[in-house]
């Protein structure tokens, strides 16, 4: 639940982050399940899964729960399977969205995220119809608030950058799914603090809104983002 994502900057602010806390635990909870289930439940062989376990340690998820989540994903306690879907779709003003989610119940899912884009003016899209307007790429943070900016812009490069974004102090590093995993050991290897690192999908011609769109916007997200199933949702909207 970062990167490009537009709503990462906003839904984890101090003010809703503990009223939020047990959402956000069972979101990360069920990446973790889905990671576990499809590579297994060792994240030494499992990037995914380690990177899952890595996000979630770092919201400070407690231990106990981020290995109920592997067990859940393994199967081993005999629950209900977990089934990810990525839902594309058209927000209020026709901006574009998509939303992934990891439900037990995909029909429930669909209903309730259709009664959420309805009281917004937003409306499901048909498949292809919005994804074609993304790309997905590997993103990794870094944290460069003490370091200087030029010089980890020319590191982030060297490393395989693709492209390159900055939130407040975070240096956002995308790069080549494939190389993901290397470009973040050469982040490490030059010093650069890595924060985190996940598969994000990148608006290839980012729009631009002004703040009355933006405030209407933000409360739509902020309802899809409320709801348990939803995991990420990412707009064609340039922040």
């Amino acid at each position: 639940m970062s990167g490009h994502s537009h709503w990462a900057g906003i839904k984890h602010k101090k003010a809703a982050q503990d009223a939020k806390r047990g959402k956000i635990f069972s979101k990360l909870g069920k990446l973790i399940s889905v990671a576990a289930r499809e590579k297994g439940g060792d994240p030494s062989m499992n990037p995914r899964l380690r990177i899952a376990i890595e996000t979630a340690q770092k919201a400070n998820m407690p231990k106990e729960n981020i290995e109920r989540a592997i067990k859940k994903g393994a199967g081993e306690d005999g629950s209900e399977k977990l089934e990810e879907v990525t839902l594309e779709a058209y927000g209020p003003d026709g901006v574009a969205i998509l939303i992934e989610v990891i439900t037990d119940n995909k029909n429930r899912t669909l209903g309730d995220i259709k009664g959420v884009l309805s009281k917004h003016n937003g409306k499901l899209a048909s498949e292809g119809s919005v994804k074609w307007m993304f790309s997905q790429k590997g993103s990794i943070t870094v944290d460069v608030a003490n370091l200087d900016k030029e010089s980890a812009e020319l590191k982030a490069i060297d490393a395989g950058a693709e492209n390159i974004e900055w939130q407040g102090d975070e240096l956002i590093v995308y790069t080549n799914l494939e190389n993901t995993e290397d470009a973040k050991q050469k982040l490490t290897d030059y010093g650069l603090p890595v924060q985190s690192s996940s598969v994000q999908w990148v608006p290839q011609n980012p729009i631009k809104i002004d703040e009355r769109q933006k405030e209407k916007l933000n409360r739509f997200f902020e309802a899809l983002d409320d709801y348990d199933d939803v995991q990420e949702i990412y707009s064609n909207i340039a922040f």
